[in-house]
């Protein structure tokens, strides 16, 4: 994947094409693996596993009673004892021919012939008789050990996504923490001084849209963010805020460019950074660069339009995630799309809606535009030859979407205007 062409002094060099950029950002990525977390179990919902867990003890771990009703030895009528003090705890044994009443759950001592249940059993005279012919056989509602998992038996596997009863199962075995895949940190350095962080914006001054959701944007890829840092459109002030960026990813939002406005990349090249992709073959989201600082934190710089920004970090940093937590990044999925042109030399990034089954892209989807992805059911990732009508065409799943479908929308539904517009070429 040498993005080197030999276009001559004065030629930029070629970009890195979409899937070697992907691939090669889970590599970074999993190259520096981040160690796993050990915390309490009520912590660890929605967190993955980081080894499999193993039963420490048989489960259930003792007999116990699978009904209300009385513990029984030996064949009836039985002789009716009392419920001993300790209750559910009691591990005495009724004599032969004996009974004494016990509860749902409760120990059972071993050498014990039954649990009649309630319904099935009736007293007099100090004695018990079963009223249900056959009942009870031996082992009769008793709950043997080891009957969901034996000691040593794997219950959950390495990087499975814990839910509550993941968690009820870890505390069934004796487990108070559990060792779970890191949620790697990330620095968020937002560049622009044309950038309002509140209110309607001016002439020439534009609204903060990262700020506001980016945070939450990138948890759902996968990362937490610990810090965020404004920086005005000035060298200096980029090179000190990225080399003070304490977390082991940091992403940038704009400055990527070539402008005199622009200083991300100058910012690497003093900082001694490595850079490992350096832009991509894509649209929008083309300045897109990773590279990594000396002693190894990442950096992810994004473009600063909306959507290319959104795009880039769905392009690298949902896998720069995946392999610093050593988690496998997310695969793409195949979807019947309607016809749609591709751009020479680079593949295309468009959200998309469902229309007559068809994944169609939205008429919004310039660079600047967040309109489109705010409705879309998923990103078509569309090949410079374009995508011909009803052909299985990649798609890059949204993750905030969990219906695995998302928007459907009839074709009266799409007013004249928005399907004009998706006839013109959008420029990115």
């Amino acid at each position: 994947m040498d993005t080197t062409a030999e276009n001559g002094p004065h030629r930029a060099p070629a970009r890195l094409g979409w899937p070697d950029a992907r691939e090669l950002a889970a590599r970074v990525g999993a190259a520096s693996p981040l160690p796993p977390e050990v915390v309490p179990l009520a912590d660890a919902v929605g967190r993955r596993l980081a080894g499999d867990l193993i039963a420490d003890i048989d489960l259930p771990h003792y007999a116990s009673a699978a009904m209300d009703g009385w513990l029984v030895t030996g064949d009836g009528p039985w002789r009716l004892g009392a419920e001993p003090e300790s209750g559910r705890f009691a591990d005495d044994l009724p004599a032969a021919g004996a009974a004494r009443p016990i509860v749902t759950g409760a120990f059972v001592p071993h050498g014990a012939t039954a649990v009649l249940r309630s319904e099935s059993g009736e007293v007099g005279g100090g004695l018990l008789r079963s009223t249900v012919p056959g009942e009870p056989w031996p082992g009769q509602h008793i709950r043997p050990p080891g009957t969901e998992a034996t000691r040593g038996e794997r219950l959950i596997e390495a990087g499975v996504m814990l839910n509550p009863a993941h968690i009820a199962i870890a505390a069934a075995i004796g487990r108070d923490e559990l060792a779970v895949r890191a949620v790697p940190e990330i620095a968020l350095v937002l560049t622009g001084e044309e950038v309002v962080t509140a209110g309607v914006p001016g002439p020439g001054r534009v609204r903060d849209s990262f700020g506001v959701q980016f945070p939450a944007f990138l948890g759902m890829l996968g990362g937490r963010v610990i810090a965020a840092h404004r920086v005005a459109d000035d060298l200096d002030d980029t090179v000190r805020t990225i080399r003070n960026a304490d977390a082991p990813l940091i992403v940038s939002t704009g400055g990527t460019g070539t402008s005199t406005a622009d200083h991300v990349r100058a910012a690497l090249h003093l900082l001694g950074a490595r850079v490992v992709v350096d832009g991509i073959a894509m649209r929008p989201g083309g300045p897109t660069t990773v590279a990594v600082l000396p002693g190894g934190r990442i950096v992810a710089a994004l473009p600063g339009n909306p959507l290319a920004a959104m795009l880039g970090a769905l392009t690298v940093i949902e896998p720069l995630l995946a392999g610093l937590a050593a988690n496998p990044p997310a695969g793409l999925r195949t979807v019947t799309a309607a016809a749609v042109p591709g751009r020479r030399g680079a593949t295309t990034l468009a959200p998309y809606v469902w229309v007559e089954g068809r994944a169609t892209v939205s008429a919004w989807r310039g660079a600047a535009m967040l309109r489109g992805l705010a409705e879309a059911s998923g990103v078509l990732v569309i090949p410079p030859e374009g995508v011909a009508d009803g052909v299985g065409a990649q798609s890059l799943a949204l993750p905030w979407r969990t219906d695995g479908e998302g928007v459907r929308i009839r074709p009266e539904q799409l007013c004249p205007r928005i399907c004009a517009a998706a006839e013109r070429k959008v420029e990115s």
